[in-house]
């Protein structure tokens, strides 16, 4: 369960915190993917507002979404209530949306530790010296004996579930793992992990983008062909355009916008465009090639990447690209939610030589270059 119901005011940005974006896509994004990816976790569902959750998920598939409460303690409630509705659970673990990049193996030492208590939590030791505070400096603390206490926090469900129905402190918990305590259960603690520090202040944001490392950069390569048929329409960047024949092919045959697609998936290494769209799939027949593109594009952004520029030439005798090309330029970048400055779009001739130098067909070869994270890789 991924809490991100907050407000999120003191980061700043004028949006609650878990929409704002690092990496390309937002921390509620990053922290649903850690998640969804461990082997161990069967599903993920995310507690807070379902309109911009799904607006920060995109194409993600959560078990369910879920409005949070007026605290912490009644969104996870309402959190946990949902679960059971859906069949319950063996093991829950609630994690904040700010703290986007929880690291497999910290899933794994909470998932061990349960095999003996009812309760885990990641845990770091405190580093810096420890004082009461008031009017001036007070006494120092002894910081040996404790630690700073992190999400994701794993529970056996029907223990959590105990432990919330049993709550009846004046006082808000700030986890979960307080309740389950204060309802007799054992909590273990195992350690944690820096990756896992929580954002909270403007300034957090800059310190998770260090946190995730240099930017490499991977260029991807594309090419394909379709031929020029009577009775269809001409599909090039997105584009219609006026012509006497048409492109050919099980979706509406873009063929520049294919081969933009397979430079995008190049880069990822993510296959090529039959892998995700099988030609053969009856649900993909006359389908818009601006879907083959954003899919994508959606990839990237899933992998914390982003794409940094794309060029594209188109090779055919007729019609003549000039006339289209900024609409062509203006199309693929809103696809990409790019800048159209980094958008090339170019077309050549074969000096009617081979099948497009006799009106035949229409080839297109794109090279896209995009940046991920080394973390991400």
């Amino acid at each position: 369960m991924i809490v991100a119901a907050g407000k999120g005011e003191r980061a700043g940005g004028g949006m609650p915190k878990q929409f704002r974006s690092i990496a390309g896509k937002p921390l509620v994004a990053h922290a649903y993917d850690r998640l969804a990816a461990h082997p161990r976790i069967d599903a993920v569902l995310v507690v807070g507002d379902e309109g911009p959750l799904r607006a920060a998920l995109g194409e993600r598939a959560p078990l369910g979404i879920v409005p949070g409460g007026a605290s912490r303690r009644l969104s996870v409630r309402a959190g946990l209530d949902a679960i059971e509705t859906l069949g319950g659970a063996d093991v829950v673990l609630i994690h904040d949306a700010a703290r986007p990049f929880t690291p497999a193996a910290v899933i794994d030492r909470l998932l061990t530790a349960l095999e003996a208590s009812p309760g885990a939590v990641p845990a770091l030791p405190v580093a810096d010296t420890l004082a009461r505070h008031g009017a001036t400096l007070g006494d120092v603390v002894d910081r040996d004996a404790l630690v700073r206490v992190q999400t994701p926090q794993a529970f056996r469900f029907g223990d959590i579930m105990t432990s919330h129905r049993a709550w009846q402190g004046d006082d808000e918990p700030t986890d979960d793992a307080q309740m389950v305590r204060a309802a007799g259960f054992a909590v273990a603690a195992v350690a944690g992990d820096a990756m896992l520090e929580k954002i909270t202040r403007p300034e957090d944001f800059a310190a998770a983008e260090a946190r995730l490392g240099q930017r490499s950069f991977r260029t991807g390569t594309g090419f394909d062909v379709h031929r020029l048929a009577e009775g269809e329409q001409l599909w090039l960047g997105g584009t219609q355009i006026p012509h006497v024949k048409g492109l050919a092919g099980h979706s509406d045959a873009d063929v520049a916008l294919h081969a933009l697609t397979d430079a995008i998936l190049g880069a990822i290494a993510e296959g090529d465009i039959g892998t995700h769209f099988p030609p053969g799939d009856p649900q993909w027949r006359g389908a818009p090639s601006a879907r083959f593109l954003e899919h994508a594009a959606a990839l990237v952004a899933r992998r914390g990447g982003r794409i940094e520029h794309v060029d594209l030439t188109i090779i055919c005798e007729a019609p003549k690209i000039g006339p289209y090309r900024d609409a062509m330029r203006a199309r693929i970048a809103e696809l990409l939610r790019l800048a159209s400055g980094r958008v090339s779009v170019k077309a050549t001739t074969t000096e009617r030589l081979g099948f497009t130098g006799r009106g035949e067909g229409i080839a297109a070869q794109a090279a896209a270059t995009i940046s991920l994270y080394e973390d991400f890789q």
